[in-house]
């Protein structure tokens, strides 16, 4: 089999299959996407394909086409059961998303549009990155974690490599990979500080638990 076309099927495999949890903690309630943020990779991602076909990525931009159709889904649900703690700055970014279709469309400029796509798309990040660092629970760290290997599996797809192909999909993984990081560390710190609060509790806990040994006894 081609290389090329075995790790495009592999990242479109890996993409489907990191919504599927992803989803399904949505509908649990586990999961709270942000509308915002999803909105925001919607435009983006849908751009980041075209100028991907458009630079000869070939099918490499099949995984992508995919996801941006569950990113439109994801945003779809997060209406019903995501956080909507929209600030100023998340509209802000909304708004230069919607700017960057107007670059390409009316000026011609498809480098131009998938730059400002790849710098929005990152900033898109910032509200779910605020609330994971927030509510590290709020996310699902395995749906990440394969978002930023069907990253890597599309990048080594590429038929043709050019600041076109490579920008957006560069982008996109790192941002993956950062979000899958803090809400790992987040968790990890969450964690370990339970774990000290228990310890530090243990030693009153042991006499509590020999008053009453010595209560019995008597």
């Amino acid at each position: 089999m081609n290389l090329k076309l075995f790790f495009t099927i592999l990242s479109t495999i890996t993409a489907i299959a990191a919504y599927v949890p992803y989803a399904r903690d949505i509908f649990a309630l586990k999961t709270k996407p942000h509308a915002y943020t999803w909105l925001i990779w919607t435009i983006t991602q849908g751009i980041g394909v075209l100028g991907i076909w458009y630079g000869g990525g070939s099918w490499a931009v099949l995984s992508l086409a995919i996801g941006t159709v569950s990113v439109f889904c994801t945003f779809l649900f997060s209406l019903k059961y995501g956080t909507k703690n929209i600030t100023r700055s998340d509209t802000v970014i909304l708004f230069s998303a919607l700017c960057a279709i107007l670059v390409w469309w009316q000026l011609k400029q498809p480098l131009l549009a998938v730059v400002m796509v790849s710098v929005i798309d990152t900033l898109g990040y910032i509200p779910s990155l605020r609330k994971t660092y927030l509510e590290p629970w709020s996310e699902t760290m395995i749906s990440w974690l394969a978002f930023a290997a069907a990253g890597i599996f599309a990048l080594i797809a590429l038929h043709e490599y050019n600041l076109l192909t490579m920008i957006y999909l560069i982008a996109m993984t790192l941002a993956n990979i950062a979000l899958l990081s803090l809400c790992f560390f987040v968790t990890v710190r969450f964690w370990v500080a339970k774990y000290q609060e228990y310890q530090a509790s243990e030693p009153d806990l042991l006499i509590r638990m020999r008053g009453y040994k010595y209560r019995l006894d008597v």
